[in-house]
């Protein structure tokens, strides 16, 4: 028994002298004590939560080194390595995590939609909802600050810039032909299915050096991560349907949809501004592939779109005008895989593939065009903590670019093969909540030109008070011709232009102000002295230009019960001498001034959402060769009222009507002259219009199999 007894003893006096006692205090950024934080070391059980001073204690047996982890909600997780026997008395001071609702956000340039974002203009349901924006990704935005309106074309012009100045990327991979194929005064829209997005990025200026080869604006559409529910959709409309799928299998899902249009028996009914030999068809399909991975997810991306229309189009100079067919097909795809390393390292890659087929024929012309494209991408980001980060990736971009004109007499063939090659480096740093900072670093090849740039970009944000921020920004940046141009003179060195940005946020209950002013120099500007680029064309990089103004962004969600509605306003003042200019001028794709006040208000009773839209925009620049000078007139402003309904039939179903341009208003783009001078010594003149005076959409929209609520939706 006494051996027993003696046994026992030695073995507490082991166990005892095995224990360490940790002990220490937690106090806040303001030496406040920290009331019930979490303090252990990692890969144990061992710890303890803070009493009302912020002190703790525990004991241990681990030995030699180890890591002591103290977190609470709302701050920085603090980490310490240490002998375990160091670990008495310490002193834990938290710093606020950059994470929380009320850090600032480096955001000038730039607008997101989507509910991760903390300074999010639009929803990605907005796309769908807002009138006048049909369905259309580049439609809703075009409600949007920044934004110069031209409905006769359909893409984005963002401060001053023309359509070709804004690159679209899917899942950081680029898209090479983001738009329908169109004549014209016909609008284009975006080739992609707003229901498979779930995050929208518009940078206006002063982007991230992760992105090149754009001079005004880039458009970052990110495809849904996570399937929530599987689901089919069904959607019957006046001008044709469509179907959608998800399946979830697993750690795997799927998403599909494909939709038909033709607007034959719309053009039937309504009375169109062009003469349709062969109304406008469309058959597009997409698909998203997802499988999570324990440390990443991957994604797979495809869509593929075949369009066909032939028109007389009118012109002032050939009696019964003149015949123009198109047939496009378009494939796109992309492959993405992003991922967790080991020490704090994440992965992502992508590699985008293209196809683009063109056949026209105008009068007795016939023009194939043929592009090929891939764009592959490697990122690797390291996060030191969340206030330091870092990114360095490269990215390659091949096309192969083909073009054949049959005349009666001869047929010319041109083509085009760029290789340019991209490397940026990125840091993102957070001197605490109220303050950050973000540096980056591009440099680019180009390989047609043999040219070898560099672009900084800067940004910083600072916050002003708890619901207001400020926010800088400056750019260089460079983009190379179109192919159209390429293909004549391809050693034409890249078009550069700077952005210096000023912004202010104001964020509170539901309530969002953007105000942001800035302007962009723009240098080495293509120039060539044709009607419109062509073999015999003289071609420089000579021109110059400006643009400056201001940009103003209003939201309200909650002053008016069941009422959201927003309002923006853009003044632009710009000139360039760019392309065919004679002198420096406004381009007539650049309005002075663009307002849009979009509203949506649920109606209990009637199950129904209720949407209009107003958009105006102030002339554009044209010649008249009546008086002298260049750019030298002007047409009167744009202005449409559109409306829409959804009536909730019930959770599953809903009848959706939208009507463009209610009004009926003959809106004015642009003039045709005569070759010739009439007997009073004038040019006459043709009016170009809207396509179509006015869009009726209806649609009825069934989900099979969904748990979402519609109602909570719209």
């Amino acid at each position: 028994m006494k051996t027993l007894l003696t046994t026992l003893a030695l073995i507490i006096v082991l166990i005892s002298q095995g224990q360490t006692t940790i002990s220490g205090q937690v106090l806040d950024e303001k030496n406040v004590p920290v009331l019930g934080a979490n303090v252990y070391l990692q890969g144990t059980y061992d710890g303890a939560t803070t009493d009302i001073d912020g002190k703790f204690t525990f004991e241990t047996s681990e030995t030699s080194y180890v890591t002591l982890v103290a977190s609470f909600v709302g701050y920085e997780d603090f980490q310490q390595q240490a002998l375990v026997e160091n670990m008495k008395d310490l002193k834990i001071r938290f710093r606020e995590s950059v994470n929380s609702l009320n850090s600032v956000i480096l955001n000038a340039g730039t607008l997101n939609a989507g509910d991760s974002s903390k300074a999010s203009a639009l929803k990605p349901l907005d796309i769908v909802t807002t009138a006048g924006a049909v369905g259309d990704v580049l439609g809703a935005l075009q409600t949007l600050p920044g934004t110069s309106a031209n409905p006769d074309d359909g893409r984005l012009f963002v401060r001053g810039g023309s359509g070709d100045e804004t690159q679209i990327f899917i899942d950081n991979n680029r898209v090479f032909r983001p738009f329908l194929a169109v004549t014209g005064n016909i609008p284009t829209r975006g080739r992609f299915s707003p229901f498979l997005f779930d995050g929208i990025s518009f940078s206006t200026g002063g982007y991230s050096a992760e992105y090149g080869d754009a001079l005004s604006s880039v458009l970052l559409l990110n495809t849904t991560d996570v399937a929530v529910e599987e689901k089919t959709d069904l959607q019957v409309m006046s001008v044709g349907g469509g179907v959608g799928n998800t399946q979830i299998w697993g750690k795997n899902s799927v998403s599909v949809n494909a939709t038909y249009f033709n607007l034959g028996p719309y053009n039937d009914l309504i009375p169109q501004n062009n003469q349709f030999e062969d109304p406008y068809e469309l058959l597009s399909g997409e698909a998203v592939y997802r499988h999570q991975f324990e440390k990443g997810l991957f994604k797979a991306y495809s869509a593929y779109s075949h369009s066909n229309f032939s028109i007389i189009q009118e012109d002032i100079n050939v009696e019964d005008g003149f015949f123009f067919g198109l047939k496009n097909g378009n494939y796109y795809g992309n492959l993405n895989y992003d991922g967790r390393l080991e020490n704090d390292w994440s992965i992502e890659t992508g590699l985008s593939l293209a196809h683009d087929r063109n056949d026209l024929r105008i009068a007795a012309t016939d023009i194939d065009t043929r592009e090929n494209a891939m764009h592959a991408k490697l990122k690797l980001r390291k996060r030191y903590s969340n206030y330091f980060k870092i990114n360095y990736g490269v990215e390659q971009f091949l096309v192969d670019y083909k073009e054949t004109i049959f005349t009666e007499d001869d047929t010319f063939n041109t083509s085009i093969s760029p290789s340019n090659t991209g490397a940026f480096t990125e840091a993102e740093v957070f001197v605490s909540k109220d303050l950050a900072f973000k540096a980056g670093l591009r440099a680019d090849y180009y390989g047609l030109s043999e040219e070898f740039l560099v672009s900084p970009r800067l940004s910083a944000a600072i916050s002003v008070s708890k619901n207001w921020q400020a926010s800088i920004a400056y750019g260089q940046f460079y983009q190379q011709a179109q192919n159209n141009v390429l293909q004549y003179e391809e050693h034409l060195a890249p078009e550069s232009a700077e952005h210096y940005i000023l912004n202010f946020l104001f964020q509170k209950n539901g309530r969002m102000l953007r105000a942001e002013t800035y302007y962009k120099n723009y240098s080495s500007l293509l120039t060539y002295d044709t009607e419109r680029p062509q073999f015999d064309s003289n071609y420089a990089i000579n021109g110059d230009g400006y643009a400056t103004g201001l940009d103003l962004f209003w939201r309200d969600e909650t002053s008016v019960k069941n009422l959201d509605y927003w309002v923006s306003y853009s003044y632009l003042d710009t000139e360039r001498k760019s392309r065919n200019f004679e002198e420096r001028a406004t381009p007539n794709f650049a309005s002075a001034h663009n307002f849009s006040i979009v509203g949506k208000y649920w109606v209990e009773d009637w199950k129904s959402q209720i949407g209009a839209t107003f958009n105006y925009t102030s002339g554009r620049t044209f010649t008249n060769p009546n008086q002298p000078g260049f750019l030298n007139d002007k047409t009167g402003s744009f202005q449409s009222l559109n409306f829409n309904w959804a009536y909730l039939i019930d959770q599953q179903k809903i009848v959706f009507l939208s009507v463009t341009n209610v009004l009926g208003r003959d809106n004015i783009f642009n003039y045709q002259y005569s070759n010739t001078a009439n007997a009073m010594g004038n040019f006459d003149r043709r009016a170009i219009g809207q396509a179509a005076d006015r869009f009726i959409f209806v649609g009825f929209f069934w989900t099979l199999g969904s748990t979402d609520n519609q109602l909570d939706n719209l």
